[in-house]
């Protein structure tokens, strides 16, 4: 190789094993241990899910702060949001405030669950004073219509008889007002950027409940009431607000959720994997690079459905950049990512193995499997 060649390092997260940043690092060492006149250019990636905040923080030189908030059963947790390196844009990931991670499986019940802690989350993104905010909203413990999100932003939400509703989708059919007045204010002067890889509205047969709400714990009686009590609080809203979100794509996400951000903060929801993108610049680096190197912990079919290695093949393929992934597994049926942009995917694993070896080696098998590739490289441009 006569000249420098520059490569853009794009992997996501290698789930238990390495975040993103760390999976730059090896494939960094590795080819400058073959050719250490290479330019790496590093830029952690996610797709909107968990790992998201921690990307974009590594991406762009920011802060991550952590603090208590209310967790998803009432208790106290460790949750966690970032500032971005232009200190004007703060990201957050709802699952770390009010994700089922949290909570025991014998524990859940969506009756009661809030999203009480992703707004206080939300609330010291804004003592920053950011001017956009980025919130991912996977893998929720709630389905209360992003209710509680609302009460800790400082709205009231109100029964027949003036009395605060209490937490969890459970309350939400005693809703008669909604009270504004003493909304964060600064939720005005902020963009709200969601992103959502769901497309089920907030009610019905493929709404939060009966899609979502089994899996958080409801019984068939507790589907019905919760899908019931997500139309009430929809009706309520297009009563006293004159806006109807009941069956807006992706209002349904996160139990509601992505209804209450879209009716109360103006959230506009967006794939995971494009916000990143765009929050990361990916696309002007990847026109400086020779090539992209991206990768995630498993790609298969699914691959192809918004997540972070064919996101990056997509963006590279545009700009006629060869793509190669990388994977601690590589599943069935890859070969339709070949004809959406990935060029190459090789395993990371040197062979067989246990899922624990798998996951401390990840740094070091990660190395191993691009230095050869970067010496396949360097043989074929040699000849």
């Amino acid at each position: 190789m006569d000249k420098q060649i520059t490569i853009v390092l794009a992997p996501d997260s290698f789930k238990e094993s390495m975040t993103a940043k760390q999976a730059c690092e090896a494939m960094e060492r590795a080819i400058l241990k073959v050719n250490p006149t290479a330019r790496c250019i590093h830029v952690p990636m996610a797709d909107g899910g968990e790992g998201t905040t921690q990307s974009l923080v590594d991406a762009t030189g920011g802060t991550i702060h952590s603090i208590r908030v209310q967790g998803p059963m009432g208790k106290e947790v460790e949750a966690a949001y970032g500032i971005m390196g232009d200190s004007k844009t703060a990201v957050l990931e709802m699952a770390s405030a009010s994700g089922i991670g949290i909570v025991p499986a014998a524990e859940r019940n969506p009756m009661v669950a809030t999203t009480y802690g992703t707004g206080q989350l939300i609330r010291a993104a804004l003592d920053h004073g950011v001017e956009k905010l980025l919130i991912g909203i996977g893998g929720s413990a709630t389905n209360d219509g992003g209710a509680g999100a609302f009460q800790a932003l400082g709205g009231r939400l109100l029964d027949a008889e003036g009395k605060e509703l209490g937490p969890g989708g459970g309350e939400l059919g005693r809703l008669a007002s909604i009270d504004m007045s003493g909304f964060d204010s600064r939720i005005q002067g902020v963009r709200i950027e969601v992103a959502c890889d769901v497309t089920n509205p907030l009610c019905g047969p493929e709404g939060a409940s009966r899609v979502f709400g089994p899996q958080k714990g409801a019984t068939p009686e507790m589907i019905s009431l919760l899908d019931a009590n997500l139309q009430h609080f929809a009706d309520v809203i297009k009563l006293q607000l004159n806006r109807d979100i009941a069956d807006t794509p992706g209002a349904g996400a996160a139990g509601g959720l992505g209804a209450g951000l879209m009716v109360f903060l103006n959230g506009v929801l967006k794939k995971g994997i494009e916000l990143v993108i765009d929050y990361t610049g990916l696309e002007e680096k990847v026109m400086q690079a020779d090539m992209v190197w991206t990768g995630e912990g498993s790609i298969d079919f699914q691959t192809q459905f918004g997540k972070t290695p064919l996101g990056v093949a997509k963006v590279a393929h545009k700009h006629h950049k060869p793509v190669v992934a990388f994977a601690g597994r590589i599943g069935e049926d890859i070969d339709r990512l070949y004809e959406q942009g990935l060029d190459a995917i090789f395993g990371i694993l040197p062979g067989a193995c246990s899922l624990e070896e798998a996951l401390m080696q990840g740094e070091k098998n990660m190395e191993r499997a691009a230095e050869n590739v970067m010496r396949l490289m360097m043989s074929l441009q040699s000849r």
